[in-house]
């Protein structure tokens, strides 16, 4: 879940009172967030360079930073301004504002016009104004850092919405949303001096650490999203960069929002955050001003929509939901300091609790919703504990029974357990492992390394990259692991399927081919499955380790080193020593033997 910084002191003035640690930490408890951790400005850069041990004389007079872990669905809560609101109301101490749109008639309003290149790369984008605001170093570091927690929460890293704010007084409007070939935009990025094109800038960014990540968004498309004024000053290139010229100072007075998105219900979320925050610093507290966007085929639209919408809610869904018997008024108080708009309403003699949820609240969209924020409000630890009105009983999958019955015989075995990851890179997966592609594996859209690009389709490269970071450990090494591998599966809804194997690893000065086939005879006999003496008898009641043929390649094991498990007449696993260009491949200088098989077939 999220998390956001605070200056201890800002808050409880801002809070109106001070609180010790323990203090705040209840209310935040009360409130379903929780203090996560109290730390310093400095602390936190001593960690991120890694000097956590280097004592520092001059920490008693630093200012104290509270970490509040916030609920991924509250983004009303990713600054200070929504989280002091938050806690203001719930404790009695404010009411609910009402967000307004200033009175202008739509033709006074700014306009935003859409062109209809942009359907190709970014199609949607809603704005808004800030009128009259009041920045200090504190409200703008403030104003920066919400639009970071929302690229990185709700935008999905901008691929869904890119925020982009700007001076307006150094604008000049109409504007227009356009999506242009790389080579047709020019203008200079923020923070730069000298002006780039659009391909150039890319390749500019490609070396910045926080900008190369949102490169891939559109780098690859024909067209690049960006907005103008009517001066043909380019405002932003969405969703990497703003221009310099209408960049945000302290001694900015308006504010311009633009969201660009590919997908409008967040963008007009985002831009509600934004502009409900902030508005509190505006010389009309809580006003924000209308742009209207006036798409290519001549439909226009006023944003943002700030309006509440109703819902009903019948009294005994919310009581029966938390198990307290509350009447309709304390649910409307309890709702109330939730920041939820609640009265109470008759239908066929039914008590109704008719609901207006504000534009700030996006988390709240059903019944369940709207009972949730009466449990907070309520206290969880308030709540009587009762028994289940159903009888049931809990129990382990079959599947998960069996892995943990045979993980603890393989543990008595003297093998350690190890965990790797279930991501790997296509190299590790089929050519590290002397292995052809056989377009097995799921892999990843857009992986943000080449070491996570695919879904793993067998045990052995976590293994032995086990072995390999850990070759000064005394041999031998015996290791094993219990997980799944993911293959595709066109006839699964989802395209893919799971599948529990087991696999185990010897490493040592002597192959070790001993150990593993003992190791496998043991998981046999505790499972109860007959070794078959003679696989020619026909039958097929059993198992039984068949030599697999001389193969020079395609296999991660060495030539006539290599065997099947044959389970019921089907191959269900392998094992054998493991080819040397192999080990190679992962740096490991001792011979090794491996065994894999799948569990499911005792089932």
């Amino acid at each position: 879940m999220p998390k956001i910084s605070v200056v201890r002191d800002d808050l409880f003035k801002a809070l109106g009172r001070t609180y010790t640690q323990d203090e705040f930490d209840e209310l935040c408890m009360e409130y379903g967030l929780e203090l996560d951790d109290v730390t310093t400005e400095k602390a936190i850069i001593r960690k991120e360079k890694h000097l956590d041990g280097v004592e520092d004389e001059s920490t008693e007079d630093e200012e104290v930073i509270y970490k509040v872990e916030i609920p991924a669905n509250r983004y009303d809560l990713l600054c200070i301004e929504g989280l002091v609101r938050s806690l203001r109301i719930f404790l009695g101490l404010d009411e609910i504002p009402t967000y307004t749109l200033s009175n202008i008639p739509k033709e006074s309003m700014l306009k935003m016009h859409v062109k209809k290149e942009t359907s190709m790369i970014r199609p949607f984008i809603v704005c808004a104004v800030l009128r009259g605001i009041t920045f200090d170093e504190a409200r703008y570091k403030s104003f920066i850092d919400l639009q970071d927690k929302l690229h990185q929460n709700i935008c999905r890293r901008r691929t869904l919405v890119a925020i982009g704010t700007h001076d307006l007084d150094t604008l000049q409007g109409p504007f227009t949303y356009e999506a242009l070939a790389p080579e047709e935009i020019n203008f200079v990025p923020l923070k730069q001096d000298k002006s780039f094109r659009a391909d150039e800038l890319m390749k500019f960014y490609n070396s910045d650490m926080k900008l190369k990540k949102f490169l891939h968004i559109i780098e690859n498309s024909p067209v690049y999203p960006v907005i103008y004024d009517s001066n043909r000053t380019v405002l932003s290139l969405p969703p990497i960069i703003n221009g310099a010229r209408s960049a945000i100072t302290l001694r900015t007075k308006n504010v311009f929002i633009e969201c660009t998105a590919t997908d409008l219900t967040k963008a007009n979320i985002v831009l509600n955050t934004m502009v409900s925050m902030f508005s509190v610093y505006c010389e009309r507290k809580f006003e924000v001003e209308p742009v209207e966007v006036i798409c290519s085929n001549g439909e226009s639209c006023v944003f943002p929509d700030l309006s509440s919408f109703d819902m009903e809610v019948p009294l005994t869904k919310i009581t029966g939901r938390i198990g307290v018997p509350l009447d309709a008024s304390q649910v409307t108080s309890l709702l109330t300091k939730m920041q939820l708009h609640a009265e109470e309403i008759s239908s066929d003699k039914k008590s109704i609790i008719r609901v207006s949820v504000p534009p700030t609240r996006s988390d709240v969209l059903e019944a369940c919703d709207v009972a949730e924020d009466v449990a907070v409000a309520y206290g969880f630890n308030n709540i009587p504990r009762t028994q289940p009105v159903l009888s049931t009983q809990g129990r382990q999958q079959p599947l998960s029974q069996l892995s943990y019955l045979i993980r603890l015989e393989i543990v008595a075995a003297g093998f350690t357990e190890v965990l790797t990851w279930i991501l790997c890179s296509n190299e590790e997966n089929f050519s590290m492992l002397n292995r052809k592609d056989d377009k097995t594996s799921v892999t990843v859209a857009n992986p943000r390394s080449s070491d996570f690009e695919a879904t793993r389709t067998s045990l052995m490269s976590g293994l032995l990259k086990t072995v390999r970071e850990n070759n000064h450990h005394p041999k031998p090494i015996k290791i094993f692991e219990m997980g799944d591998v993911v293959l595709l599966d066109d006839t699964k809804d989802v395209g893919a399927k799971n599948s529990r194997k087991v696999a185990a690893l010897y490493c040592s000065e002597t192959s070790g081919y001993e150990e593993i086939s003992g190791l496998v005879q043991r998981i046999m006999q505790i499972v109860d499955v007959p070794w078959i003496e003679d696989p020619l008898s026909g039958d097929s009641n059993g198992y039984f380790i068949s030599a697999s043929k001389v193969r020079t390649e395609g296999s991660a094991f060495l030539p006539g080193r290599e065997a099947r498990i044959v389970l019921n007449g089907k191959p269900v696993g392998t094992l054998g020593i493991v080819h040397p260009k192999v080990l190679g491949n992962f740096s490991i200088n001792f011979p090794c033997s491996y065994m894999e098989m799948d569990i499911e077939c005792f089932l």
